[in-house]
Parts: structure tokens; C-alpha cells; sequence
């Protein structure tokens, strides 16, 4: 997706990096928990966490949030707690993805045409940001699609991320209802959205394995 294309392109806020710095302060809630974090666990990243992945990728992945002690403590999206598990092992099952997931950033997995990022870059209290929150940090998605050349698709897990995307991109979002395995077209991008890989949602059985690569496989075959 380059400065020229038309539609999407004309709503990316190019003033706001494609990361916010580790120390952002723009939503008062989440520095303190953030501050109260770093008291509690001094060990952890405790900071906005930066995209992850290819910066050639032709897929985006956009989860919520990081999970407390999940990006929050390794300071690399989706990696430390359980949702991870699934995400990053389908990644290298269909290609875009190199070497062994084990949690750890220091693992040597590389992601290849793929990038992963949050809505919300700060862990917010009980992993729910508030709308203000979500909106405040919407310039950075927008700045993070901006700086994708090739960016074809976005596949979205969850109702909140979807419709965050949904909003940045200017959309009526009863336009485009959030649906496992939906696929939405607007522009030059196409929406992909599957049930978050949370732990909940696969120990509930809400999104079981196949599930989750049935609907990754629409990504891919939108790139492929």
C-alpha cells in the first residue's frame, strides 16, 4: 500500500510514528498501570509494545492488546502468554513464519510477508481498554498500515480489534459485521476476522484449531 493509493491511504495520520515510544503518555489510565506494574514486576518490558514481523509483510495481524504477562513482560506481540500458541504456529505451518515458537523473544522466530501489532500498545487494567483508549492509540495502527508497501490484508482477532480497524479506516461498521472467517473488502484492503486465539475462547471451545486456520487460509489466499 503505497502514498499514492487511493481510499484507505487518504485517512493514515502520517504525523504519528508507526510505534509509539515504549514510554508513551497519552492515556493516563494505562501509564499508571503501567507504573503500578513496574513495582510489582521490575523484570517485565512494562511499555507500549512495538509491531512484530516483516517489514515487506502483505499481511497485518491486529489483536487488542498485550496480556500482562504476556507482551507486557516480553515486550513482543502475542508472546508470553497462551495466545501466542496458536497464532505463531500457524504462521510457520502456512509459510509465513521461520524457526520454533517457544514464548520467549529470544526464540529465533522470524516472521516472513507477516506483521503482527495491537490496537491498544499498553496492557490496559483486566485486558479491557476504554473507548478513549482505543481511540488515542488508533493513529499508530493507521501509522503502522501506512508504513506496509505491500500490505494486502488485514486479519483481525476479535469484535473490539475489528471494529477499532473498521472505524480507523473511516467505515460504518453495521456495514461490516464482525464474523469468524468473514471477509470484508474496502479499497485496496481485504478484512479477514477470526474469534481471538485467546486461552478462553479455545479452552471453551469457541475456536478450535481448525477453525482459527480455516479462517487464516482466506488471508492467505488473498496474497498467494
Amino acid at each position: 500500500m503505497s502514498k499514492a493509493d487511493p481510499g484507505v491511504t487518504a485517512n493514515l495520520n502520517e504525523s504519528y510514528p508507526a510505534d509509539p515510544p515504549a514510554d508513551c503518555a497519552l492515556c493516563p489510565r494505562l501509564v499508571q498501570y503501567r507504573e503500578d506494574n513496574k513495582r510489582k514486576f521490575p523484570d517485565f518490558f512494562n511499555g507500549a509494545v512495538p509491531s512484530f514481523g516483516d517489514p515487506d509483510a502483505e499481511i497485518l495481524i491486529v489483536g487488542l492488546a498485550p496480556g500482562v504477562r504476556g507482551a507486557n513482560r516480553t515486550a513482543r506481540p502475542f508472546t508470553g502468554d497462551y495466545a501466542g500458541n496458536l497464532l505463531y504456529p500457524t504462521l510457520v505451518k502456512f509459510g509465513f513464519a521461520t524457526g520454533t515458537f517457544k514464548a520467549d523473544p529470544e526464540d529465533g522466530l522470524r516472521l516472513k510477508r507477516a506483521m503482527v501489532t495491537n490496537a491498544v500498545r499498553c496492557v490496559p487494567p483486566e485486558n479491557k481498554p476504554t473507548g478513549a483508549e482505543v481511540r488515542t492509540c488508533r493513529p499508530f495502527l493507521l501509522s503502522a498500515m501506512g508504513a506496509l508497501p505491500n500490505l494486502k490484508v488485514l486479519f483481525i482477532l476479535g469484535r473490539i480489534a475489528h471494529d477499532t480497524v473498521l472505524t480507523s479506516l473511516g467505515q460504518v461498521r453495521s456495514k461490516h459485521p464482525f464474523g469468524h472467517g468473514a471477509v470484508h473488502r474496502i479499497d485496496d484492503l481485504v478484512l479477514v476476522d477470526s474469534y481471538h486465539c485467546s486461552r478462553y475462547n479455545v479452552n471453551t471451545g469457541r475456536l478450535t484449531t481448525e477453525m482459527f486456520e480455516q479462517a487464516f487460509e482466506k488471508a492467505v489466499e488473498t496474497v498467494d
